[in-house]
């Protein structure tokens, strides 16, 4: 198999060579070439034809974000955002994935850990793969109606591209929309701007979750990350639980965490798995599937990584598959279906 060639986009010469040295150790990687401004990166694509770049989010002259946009305009690529923890990175980081990155990491530090740098090589890989959107081509988004009989709570779990996927999704849904549940992979800043961007976007209220609030129409609640996964706990009056605990699934906050924390009240609940690499939210949504919840996968053709969708589907947890400009609609409509009486 052919490495995959890798093009590095940073003005700081330093960090150029810590994500060479980082990349290069990994056999499926080869590094083509290098770029300190947007210019030279322009150059360096036209040049090398990398399948896959890492792009710094604030490059002199020329921001990482206007670089993007005119890369998705002119030669749409796979590419990785590399952003500081910072609320401003943050805040770009999310930015650039709703216009076409595939997905974000944090900035390599020395002395970071082998964790880290592992997880830097395998999304340059995973992003190589991936199936680039071009956001101008995407359909137009309705408003789906509001005083709807919704019945069930909407559990979504996602990981790489399913930033856009979201917004997307959200939408769709009506300000008296079901509770939402929404565990998405990103380090804990990057979720602060995600819930901040997505609130004056769409008709409900976004936020992160917060530990004891209680499950209401109308209501977005998306993991904080961190240390915490997001789970659901109570008998009939259902509320957030933020859970500190170790990664499930390799991942903190975990989809299947959340999934599994629903099982006991399956019959009362709607899951869609999105977009993203891995396996995460496989194993809970055969469970919530076989427990009676009625369970929704994003279509292969739409996934940026079809990954997670499908080792759901292999296991059996996927009921209903649905295309992403389909994929709000579905989950409202599947919230509206009767539900069966638990024997407790």
């Amino acid at each position: 198999m052919k490495p995959i060639r890798v093009l590095i986009v940073d003005d700081s010469a330093t960090m150029r060579r810590l994500i060479r040295s980082i990349l290069e150790a990994d056999q499926r990687l080869e590094i083509v070439g290098e770029a300190g401004t947007a210019r030279e990166a322009r150059d360096a694509v036209n040049l090398y034809r990398p399948d896959v770049m890492t792009l710094d989010v604030e490059m002199p002259s020329m921001s990482g974000l206007e670089f993007l946009q005119r890369l998705m305009r002119h030669r749409p690529m796979p590419v990785v955002m590399v952003s500081t923890l910072t609320r401003r990175g943050s805040d770009v980081a999310i930015e650039a994935m709703s216009i076409g990155a595939v997905d974000c990491v944090e900035k390599p530090k020395l002395g970071g850990g082998l964790d880290g740098f592992s997880k830097l090589a395998d999304t340059v890989a995973a992003a190589a793969r991936a199936r680039v959107n071009d956001p101008r081509r995407a359909g137009e988004i309705s408003v789906s109606r509001s005083n709807r009989n919704y019945r069930r709570i909407c559990l979504i779990g996602g990981s790489t591209g399913a930033v856009d996927a979201i917004e997307r999704i959200l939408k769709t849904f009506p300000a008296d929309c079901p509770p939402t549940l929404i565990t998405q992979h990103m380090p804990a800043p990057f979720l602060v701007s995600f819930a901040a961007r997505l609130n004056p976007l769409v008709q409900p209220h976004v936020g992160l979750a917060r530990d004891g609030m209680p499950l209401r129409p109308g209501q977005v609640m998306i993991a904080p990350g961190g240390d915490y996964h997001l789970n659901i706990t109570g008998r009939t009056d259902l509320r957030v639980n933020l859970y500190k605990g170790p990664p499930v699934s390799g991942h903190r906050p975990s989809v299947d965490s959340m999934f599994l924390s629903a099982v006991k009240h399956a019959p009362r609940m709607v899951a869609g798995i999105l977009t993203g690499m891995g396996s995460d939210g496989a194993a809970g949504m055969k469970a919530l599937r076989e427990a009676g919840a009625k369970t929704l996968g994003q279509s292969k053709e739409t996934c940026v990584v079809y990954g997670m969708p499908r080792v759901a589907g292999e296991m059996g947890g996927v009921e209903a598959w649905a295309d992403l400009d389909k994929f709000g609609e579905t989950l409202l409509h599947l919230c509206e279906t009767p539900v069966k009486a638990q024997v407790t």
